[in-house]
């Protein structure tokens, strides 16, 4: 097998749209990509990242150290929680320009670069703000240069052009695609990730195969999302238990962090649809819950609801994970619930306080939020509201309580 000639140390320059520096120890880097900002005069740059993980996994004392050495001037915003809001990034944005930030540095998973990312439009349209980025009052074509450091094998946000954020007075959670918002560079570091919780292992992982899973099944997939889709699948099925098992497997983090990052590239190729478009609504209600958990609550009713029309193709990407063939399409997601269940995945909406009377809000959230509706647009079949409604009544309770 191939990954028995890899050396999981030697950094290796993953070209997508933005060069990824992938491995063992790449936050070393990070000294390389500040020089590069320096030559091209930034002299001072906004730090964007979460409370604590920034420099529990020890990558903060490695970029300050890459930042004095070249006399580049930083102010810390340090308060982006999971699922940020407009609130953090327009607070942060007044940090960066008082201090007169022209490049942002975002460490963490996907919550701190997707602000980062927001940040760094906002620092080049000084009369606008984060609500009404979110809410396409504009269309941004411009960005100071954002430097991606992941903390997380989930979101794969580090290779591509998204973000998201949620606008609370709403209870709004849109999603951006912007090309001025791709990463100037990214460094992927498994080193950095062996810290995550069984919770966030299991989220962020599950959160890769759900990008794959739409990417492969959207009107807008193509060849490429559907490769990577089944080598991510592939991977996830046999080392997200081994993490599971053993936190600090290096090699485990390795190739979930690879795995992470194609799923990245596939949904910036293949685009995404029910899935991503039913969480939003939930977590935007629920400011709390895990992305990546009200993602797996939601997907074996989406795969049984597209099954017509993508057996095959769902089939080939599951296959890892699904060897049975001619399963009808409850069937097939109940294959899909016991998977996640067997990586510690059970619970469904009803166990984190969803009801049925929360189902037309919620089916409301998913066709009147921003982008979402694009979104639902890219289902493989025609993504009607009861469409949505079935979904989430069966992702209320497991297939075997219904």
């Amino acid at each position: 097998m191939w990954k028995k000639d890899i050396d999981i140390r030697e950094i290796k320059e993953i070209r997508v749209r933005t060069n990824v520096y992938f491995g063992v120890g790449a936050i070393a880097k990070i000294a390389e990509i500040v020089q590069q900002l320096k030559a091209r005069g930034i002299e001072k740059v906004v730090v964007v990242s979460g409370r604590g993980a920034y420099k529990t996994t020890g990558a903060w004392g490695v970029v300050e150290k890459a930042l004095k050495d070249a006399g580049v001037g930083y102010v810390n915003y340090d308060r982006v929680q999971p699922n940020p809001t407009t609130h953090q990034v327009d607070e942060a944005v007044t940090v960066a320009r008082a201090f007169g930030a022209t490049a942002v540095i975002a460490i963490g998973g996907g919550s701190p670069i997707d602000a980062g990312k927001s940040v760094a439009i906002l620092l080049k349209y000084p009369e606008k703000t984060c609500t009404g980025l979110y809410t396409y009052a504009f269309t941004p074509t411009e960005a100071v240069p954002l430097v991606a450091i992941n903390l997380t094998h989930g979101t794969g946000t580090e290779t591509n052009r998204f973000a998201v954020v949620t606008i609370p007075e709403m209870d709004f959670k849109p999603a951006i695609a912007y090309d001025c918002i791709y990463p100037f560079a990214s460094i992927d570091d498994p080193g950095l990730m062996t810290g995550l919780s069984t919770e966030q292992t299991r989220f962020v992982s599950i959160d890769a195969v759900n990008h794959v899973v739409e990417a492969a099944t959207a009107k807008t997939c193509s060849p490429y999302s559907i490769s990577l889709a089944k080598e991510v699948i592939r991977m996830v099925a046999e080392f997200l238990p081994k993490a599971l098992d053993n936190p600090q497997d290096l090699e485990a983090r390795y190739y979930l962090t690879y795995a992470a990052l194609l799923a990245g590239v596939s949904f910036d190729n293949g685009l995404l649809h029910y899935t991503h478009a039913l969480e939003h609504p939930l977590s935007a209600v629920k400011h709390e819950l895990s992305h990546g958990l009200g993602l797996a609550m939601l997907l074996p009713a989406v795969v049984k609801a597209i099954y017509a029309e993508k057996k095959h193709t769902l089939a080939d990407i599951f296959a890892p994970i699904i060897q049975e063939e001619d399963l009808s399409a409850e069937a097939f997601a109940i294959r899909v619930e016991a998977w996640l269940a067997s990586v510690g995945v059970k619970e469904k909406l009803s166990d984190e306080g969803f009801t049925d009377a929360d189902v037309s809000k919620l089916v409301e959230l998913a066709f009147t939020t921003p982008s979402l509706g694009l979104l639902l647009s890219l289902a493989p079949n025609t993504s009607t509201r009861e469409v949505v409604e079935t979904i989430y009544r069966e992702s209320l309770v497991p297939y075997a309580r219904a």
